[in-house]
Formats: C-alpha cells, sequence, structure tokens
C-alpha cells in the first residue's frame, strides 16, 4: 500500500513527537537562551518532520531521498544541542535519556525509510 499523505508516516508521527518532547524540555532554559539555544534547538526539531513531509510531497523518490538526508541532518543537530543543554545543567539525564531515546528511533525510521526507497 502506499502512502497517501505524510500524516501515515510512522517516522513523520514520532518527529511530531519529538517536537513537542524538545519544546517541552526547553521550556526550562534559562531566559538568556531564548534567542540562543532555545530558539536554536527549536528551530532543529521542527525541520525533522517538515522535511520529511515536504520530502514526501515532492514528486520524486530522489527528491524524497534528498529531504530525508536533510532531516537525518537536523536530527544529529537535536541531538547535539541535547547534550549541550546537559553540559550547561539545563536538562539533566533523566531529562535528556528519554530525548535521546525518543531521538535514536527517528533516526532508525529515518535510515530505515531512506533504505527502502533506494531499493525500489
Amino acid at each position: 500500500m502506499a502512502v497517501k499523505n505524510y500524516q501515515e508516516l510512522i517516522v513523520w508521527q514520532k518527529g511530531m513527537d519529538l517536537v513537542e518532547a524538545v519544546y517541552k524540555a526547553s521550556q526550562a532554559f534559562p531566559k538568556e537562551e531564548t534567542y540562543g539555544l532555545t530558539s536554536q534547538i527549536r528551530r532543529a526539531v521542527v525541520s525533522v518532520p517538515s522535511n520529511i513531509a515536504e520530502g514526501q510531497g515532492r514528486k520524486s523518490t530522489k527528491e524524497f531521498l534528498h529531504f530525508l538526508s536533510i532531516a537525518l541532518g537536523s536530527l544529529r543537530e537535536v541531538e547535539t544541542q541535547i547534550l549541550i543543554a546537559e553540559r550547561l545543567t539545563y536538562l539533566n539525564k533523566k531529562q535528556t535519556a528519554p530525548l535521546l531515546t525518543l531521538s535514536s528511533e527517528v533516526g532508525r525510521l529515518i535510515n530505515g525509510l531512506y533504505n527502502s526507497l533506494t531499493r525500489k
């Protein structure tokens, strides 16, 4: 069965879960980070499901693969920023562990979709 809408993709749904989790976690960041790390991590995490959706909406598999690659890059950016927040003690290990677990799951799903599209 072909996917008719990006919202049907588990990878997009999990990406949206990650957006929600990162937004909630970053609410506790210091006020002085509003235009720094808070803004940067939120832009990066929003980019993950956004690029999956945009890629799925494109006309060719080659374009979809390109956008999945961008989504994966944004995901790595988010993971790095989560680790930075932990190092700066804006988040503790108890907060970062579930974020990194969900991020890892999204990464595996992106890679799986990418690999399945390259086999077609």
